[in-house]
Protein backbone atom coordinates (compact mmCIF):
# COMPACT_ATOMS: atom_id res chain seq x y z
CA UNK A 1 0.00 0.00 0.00
CA UNK A 2 1.76 3.19 -1.14
CA UNK A 3 0.49 5.43 1.84
CA UNK A 4 1.73 3.27 4.28
CA UNK A 5 5.91 2.92 5.48
CA UNK A 6 6.51 -0.55 6.91
CA UNK A 7 6.73 1.57 10.82
CA UNK A 8 3.23 2.46 10.11
CA UNK A 9 2.21 -0.95 9.75
CA UNK A 10 4.51 -2.04 12.56
CA UNK A 11 6.37 -4.64 10.49
CA UNK A 12 10.03 -3.25 11.69
CA UNK A 13 9.59 -5.13 15.00
CA UNK A 14 13.79 -3.77 15.85
CA UNK A 15 16.27 -1.51 14.94
CA UNK A 16 20.15 -2.23 16.61
CA UNK A 17 23.37 -1.50 15.85
CA UNK A 18 25.86 -3.90 16.67
CA UNK A 19 29.38 -3.67 18.01
CA UNK A 20 30.88 -3.32 14.76
CA UNK A 21 28.34 0.12 13.95
CA UNK A 22 26.60 -2.78 11.41
CA UNK A 23 22.90 -2.15 11.60
CA UNK A 24 20.48 -5.39 12.46
CA UNK A 25 16.77 -4.51 11.45
CA UNK A 26 13.97 -7.08 12.27
CA UNK A 27 10.75 -7.48 10.84
CA UNK A 28 7.55 -9.35 10.84
CA UNK A 29 5.03 -9.75 7.79
CA UNK A 30 1.78 -9.33 8.43
CA UNK A 31 0.91 -12.98 6.99
CA UNK A 32 3.23 -15.57 7.30
CA UNK A 33 3.31 -15.83 3.52
CA UNK A 34 3.33 -12.56 2.38
CA UNK A 35 4.51 -11.69 -1.05
CA UNK A 36 5.99 -8.46 -0.35
CA UNK A 37 8.86 -9.36 2.44
CA UNK A 38 11.44 -9.73 -0.21
CA UNK A 39 10.31 -6.59 -1.16
CA UNK A 40 10.27 -4.45 1.76
CA UNK A 41 13.32 -6.35 3.29
CA UNK A 42 15.37 -5.00 -0.33
CA UNK A 43 13.65 -1.50 -0.05
CA UNK A 44 14.71 -1.50 3.95
CA UNK A 45 18.03 -2.43 2.71
CA UNK A 46 18.90 0.24 -0.27
CA UNK A 47 17.73 2.93 2.11
CA UNK A 48 20.42 2.11 4.51
CA UNK A 49 22.89 1.53 1.81
CA UNK A 50 21.56 5.26 0.11
CA UNK A 51 22.18 6.25 3.75
CA UNK A 52 26.34 4.98 3.66
CA UNK A 53 25.56 2.04 6.15
CA UNK A 54 27.35 -1.20 5.16
CA UNK A 55 27.08 -5.05 5.69
CA UNK A 56 23.17 -4.92 6.84
CA UNK A 57 21.25 -7.62 8.66
CA UNK A 58 17.72 -8.01 7.83
CA UNK A 59 15.87 -11.10 9.87
CA UNK A 60 12.67 -11.80 9.56
CA UNK A 61 10.93 -13.60 12.00
CA UNK A 62 7.26 -15.03 12.50
CA UNK A 63 6.69 -15.19 16.72
CA UNK A 64 5.15 -13.74 18.22
CA UNK A 65 2.99 -13.17 14.52
CA UNK A 66 2.14 -9.83 13.63
CA UNK A 67 -1.44 -8.43 14.43
CA UNK A 68 -2.89 -5.77 13.53
CA UNK A 69 -2.71 -3.81 17.12
CA UNK A 70 0.69 -3.00 16.04
CA UNK A 71 -0.28 -0.51 13.44
CA UNK A 72 0.23 2.92 14.47
CA UNK A 73 -2.61 5.01 14.72
CA UNK A 74 -0.78 7.29 11.91
CA UNK A 75 -0.87 4.46 9.73
CA UNK A 76 -4.78 3.80 10.35
CA UNK A 77 -5.89 7.49 9.46
CA UNK A 78 -3.43 6.85 6.40
CA UNK A 79 -5.48 3.98 5.03
CA UNK A 80 -8.83 6.02 5.97
CA UNK A 81 -7.82 8.64 3.98
CA UNK A 82 -6.40 6.88 1.32
CA UNK A 83 -10.03 4.83 0.76
CA UNK A 84 -9.64 1.71 2.90
CA UNK A 85 -11.39 0.83 6.34
CA UNK A 86 -8.42 0.55 8.69
CA UNK A 87 -8.51 -2.58 11.17
CA UNK A 88 -9.70 -1.93 15.12
CA UNK A 89 -8.41 -3.40 17.64
CA UNK A 90 -8.56 -7.46 18.00
CA UNK A 91 -10.75 -6.99 20.94
CA UNK A 92 -13.21 -4.95 19.52
CA UNK A 93 -14.63 -8.51 18.35
CA UNK A 94 -17.41 -7.66 16.15
CA UNK A 95 -17.58 -3.95 15.83
CA UNK A 96 -18.92 -2.59 12.74
CA UNK A 97 -16.91 -1.98 9.89
CA UNK A 98 -16.80 2.06 9.42
CA UNK A 99 -16.93 3.23 5.23
CA UNK A 100 -13.76 5.29 5.24
CA UNK A 101 -15.88 7.32 2.17
CA UNK A 102 -18.69 8.48 4.27
CA UNK A 103 -18.37 7.26 7.94
CA UNK A 104 -21.35 5.15 7.88
CA UNK A 105 -21.44 2.11 10.26
CA UNK A 106 -24.06 0.66 8.31
CA UNK A 107 -21.85 -1.78 6.22
CA UNK A 108 -21.61 -4.93 4.37
CA UNK A 109 -19.69 -7.96 3.74
CA UNK A 110 -19.42 -8.69 -0.13
CA UNK A 111 -16.28 -10.78 0.19
CA UNK A 112 -14.19 -12.21 2.71
CA UNK A 113 -11.07 -11.30 0.17
CA UNK A 114 -10.79 -7.99 -0.85
CA UNK A 115 -7.79 -6.88 -3.82
CA UNK A 116 -5.11 -8.91 -0.91
CA UNK A 117 -5.68 -11.63 1.17
CA UNK A 118 -5.10 -9.31 3.65
CA UNK A 119 -8.89 -7.10 2.95
CA UNK A 120 -11.71 -7.68 2.98
CA UNK A 121 -14.39 -6.02 0.01
CA UNK A 122 -17.32 -4.05 2.11
CA UNK A 123 -20.09 -2.44 0.72
CA UNK A 124 -21.45 0.76 2.09
CA UNK A 125 -25.81 0.52 2.78
CA UNK A 126 -25.77 4.34 2.55
CA UNK A 127 -22.95 5.77 0.16
CA UNK A 128 -23.43 2.85 -1.93
CA UNK A 129 -19.48 2.56 -2.21
CA UNK A 130 -17.73 -0.49 -1.97
CA UNK A 131 -14.18 -0.33 0.03
CA UNK A 132 -11.84 -2.94 1.02
CA UNK A 133 -11.47 -3.19 4.69
CA UNK A 134 -7.83 -4.10 5.78
CA UNK A 135 -8.54 -7.18 8.65
CA UNK A 136 -8.26 -7.19 11.93
CA UNK A 137 -5.56 -10.62 12.93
Amino acid sequence: MPVLSVLDLGVVRNVSVNESGEPEITITPTYSGCPAMDMIAMNIKMELLQNGYKNISIKSVLSPAWTTDWMTEEGKQKLKEYGIAPPGKLSDGDAPVICPQCGSADTKLLSQFGSTSCKALYQCNDCKEPFDHFKCH
